[in-house]
């Protein structure tokens, strides 16, 4: 039986997020938990704790397009999703953005509300697809979370 998306959402919002100090040792419980995520975590589990930073920032920090906040994708204020934690009674905590896709998705995993995922289905496909060209592994993640969301409308 698959795990139902909040727990994939946390897993991916762990795997999204600057490869500390302590994200080596969450790797075995993110693999099990998240069988869709084990291809990540199991090159994050092999590759050194340096190299896998140097990876982090050179894909999402220094390759133009690749970006984590959303609102880089679309011209939806921060405020929007500022609001979005509020109306749930939930605050943001750490300095981070509310845009960050890592957050969002913690947000989405603690509420239950996909709406803001659903409303970013094709940057989140366009991410995923960026990604994947770049032969990163951080192209799994994203196309996981893309894969839980339900078709959106065609466009022409």
């Amino acid at each position: 039986m698959m795990p139902g998306f909040e727990l994939l959402y946390q897993a991916a919002a762990l795997c999204l997020t600057y490869p500390g100090d302590d994200f080596r040792a969450r790797l075995p419980l993110l693999r099990e938990a998240a069988p869709q995520l084990r291809e990540f975590a199991d090159h994050a589990a092999a590759t050194p704790p340096g190299e896998l930073a140097a990876h982090y920032l050179q894909v999402f920090e220094s390759t133009e397009g690749n970006s984590l906040y959303l609102s880089h994708w679309r011209g939806i204020s921060r405020e929007h999703f500022q609001e979005l934690y509020s109306s749930h009674g939930l605050e943001l905590t750490g300095g981070e953005l509310p845009d960050f896709l890592p957050a969002v998705l913690e947000l989405a995993a603690r509420t239950g509300n996909t709406d803001v995922l659903t409303e970013h289905r094709a940057e989140l496909e366009r991410l995923g697809s960026r990604l994947a060209g770049c032969g990163t592994p951080y192209a799994s993640v994203v196309e996981a979370v893309h894969a839980t969301l339900p078709a959106g409308p065609a466009t022409g």
